[in-house]
């Protein structure tokens, strides 16, 4: 099959070609060629006004809910969602029923992505049912295809468990990747705690929290850090959705200290802060949660001086079973596949190729993954994009089988076009 993209402006600080505007033809995969002009038939003509191209974009971040809850999504509707935001990879939780713990299980979504648009590189449990007591076999996982370690949705509240799976990681060259929260801080917490979590006597979720287990594990990680003798220049811990200004400096400092530490943030906590849950709207509530405006400005400051490496969708669908209820009673979550790309480009205050890179070589660095240039003879591994069309997002543009996102009639600034990827075109 033949794929023509024309006029199209390469954003890829790896490839000759950066910054200048091009026709790519695309034959079975390949980038054939990469001309002024190109004059050619194909199966497949990609055109429009002030389009751009970069490699394939990567979410660190996906609740996949398949298998075991399948009605709230399952990895078609997972793969379609993606390939409308523009991701071609995505990572995705091990949370599921049965939890991704065995070779089995790898194999399931391993499998399941080599017919689709999509790749699905799953990450596996640190503990068995992700209850934080006993390890699984990580080291029979990470040769089955995991690509990282984590608990998910489950912070691993256990420090002697989380400080042995980073000794015994770092020698494979393994990623643990952890969402800090102090679990009893947080407890029946709904919302950001502070005046406004009073004013509608809601438990709160202290910044605390999350503050708390930075420290801890940052001390953990230069704890066996000094112990090895042999330095890998990859991260080997990744902090998931950080919300707080003191969680940007904790990690802003520990880099500078060489310690081998990332985060990401959600796009979401761009948009949002504790003020606007001020209808009890479920579509809301999220975890970590939306918290102040100063959080936020410091959220945009750690994207632009690179302390925050990537931008994760951190999509997690839910039903309306889970969502049409009282506040306190709601399921946490949104979805965000379909909107990462807009969010992050209208509020992040972002250069596109600085924004790009959040999306495309830094994930794809932290997985260790080898990363795609846009070249001749090189994988056509491409998401193709306006970054300045200014469209209203509507309940259409929804390819999850669930709707829990806020986003519905919101303008955003930048819009997907078309992803390529494995001689796939979406």
């Amino acid at each position: 099959m033949k794929t023509l993209l024309k006029s199209v402006k390469i954003i890829d600080a790896k490839s000759d070609y950066n910054s200048q505007i091009k026709d790519i033809l695309i034959e079975d995969g390949k980038i054939s060629r990469i001309a002024d002009l190109i004059d050619e038939k194909a199966d497949k003509l990609i055109e429009g006004e002030n389009l751009h191209v970069s490699t394939g974009w990567i979410d660190l971040r996906v609740s996949p809910k398949d298998p075991g809850y399948e009605s709230k999504e399952d990895l078609s509707s997972v793969c379609r969602a993606a390939a409308a935001g523009g991701f071609t990879t995505v990572v995705t939780l091990p949370n599921t029923k049965p939890v991704v713990q065995t070779k089995e299980s790898i194999a399931y979504y391993k499998g399941f992505s080599k017919t689709q648009v999509v790749d699905i590189l799953p990450a596996a449990a640190v503990t068995k049912n992700c209850e934080g007591k006993d390890f699984t076999e990580m080291l029979d996982l990470h040769h089955a295809g995991a690509v990282a370690f984590t608990d998910g949705d489950h912070p691993l509240w256990n420090a002697d468990i989380l400080l042995k799976t980073l000794q015994y990681l770092y020698p494979i060259d393994g990623l643990l990747m952890n969402r800090p929260e102090e679990t009893t801080l947080a407890m029946f917490g709904q919302m950001h705690e502070g005046i406004e979590s009073t004013l509608l006597g809601m438990k709160g979720i202290p910044s605390t929290a999350e503050e708390l287990i930075i420290m801890r594990d940052l001390k953990l990680l230069e704890y066996a850090y000094s112990q090895v003798s042999e330095k890998k220049e990859n991260p080997a811990l990744h902090f998931s959705t950080i919300s707080t200004a003191r969680a940007v400096e904790l990690i802003r400092e520990a880099k500078a200290k060489g310690l081998p530490v990332s985060c990401d943030i959600a796009a979401h906590q761009l948009v949002f802060t504790d003020a606007d849950l001020k209808e009890f709207d479920t579509n809301l509530k999220v975890n970590p949660p939306f918290r102040t405006v100063a959080d936020i400005e410091a959220l945009v400051a750690g994207l632009a001086d690179g302390t925050i490496d990537a931008i994760v969708s951190d999509h997690n669908p839910q039903d309306e079973e889970s969502k049409n209820l009282e506040f306190d009673m709601a399921d946490f979550g949104i979805i965000g596949l379909e909107t990462t790309f807009a969010v992050a480009n209208t509020y992040g205050q972002l250069s596109i190729e600085k924004l790009i890179s959040k999306l495309t070589t830094n994930p794809a660095g932290l997985l260790r993954l080898t990363s795609n240039t846009i070249t001749e003879e090189s994988p056509a591994n491409l998401t193709v994009f306006n970054p300045d069309l200014e469209w209203i997002f509507t309940e259409k543009d929804i390819r999850s089988k669930s709707k829990n996102t806020p986003f519905v009639g919101h303008t955003f600034k930048g819009k997907v076009v078309a992803v390529v990827n494995k001689n796939l075109v979406a």
